[in-house]
């Protein structure tokens, strides 16, 4: 599978944030997190995926349950295990992270009906 970033399914998630889905694969994903806006809620969650979280611009505060609030700038990057209550703030507007998943998200797909073209290929 390749994808080009142009082309890539753009999420809207919120006004505040998009997600863009840039490759999956078998048990692997990749999305482009771009949060619009520096923020006070953590967006606190949790879902049965693995996850690295790669800052590729601005900063963030990570809450990660059980544990003592992380903060992060540009390269650098958290491991969230599965099944786990985590969040992320941006401290800045237009921070931007690169999120790894295994499993792939399903629930970040477009579904078949709303499947925009892109230059993906592969099985």
């Amino acid at each position: 599978m390749h994808v080009i970033y142009k082309d890539a399914h753009v999420q809207a998630s919120s006004e505040g944030m998009t997600r863009k889905i840039l490759a999956h694969h078998g048990n692997m994903m990749l999305v482009e997190v771009a949060f619009h806006k520096a923020s006070d809620d953590p967006g606190l969650h949790s879902h049965p995926h693995e996850q690295i979280a790669y800052v590729t611009k601005g900063r963030f505060e990570f809450l990660v349950e059980g544990q003592e609030n992380v903060f992060l700038g540009e390269g650098d990057s958290i491991y969230l295990e599965p099944n786990v209550v985590h969040g992320g703030k941006p401290l800045e507007d237009n921070s931007v992270l690169l999120d790894i998943f295994t499993p792939i998200r399903e629930d970040f797909l477009p579904s078949a009906t709303n499947k925009q073209p892109s230059h993906e290929t592969g099985a």
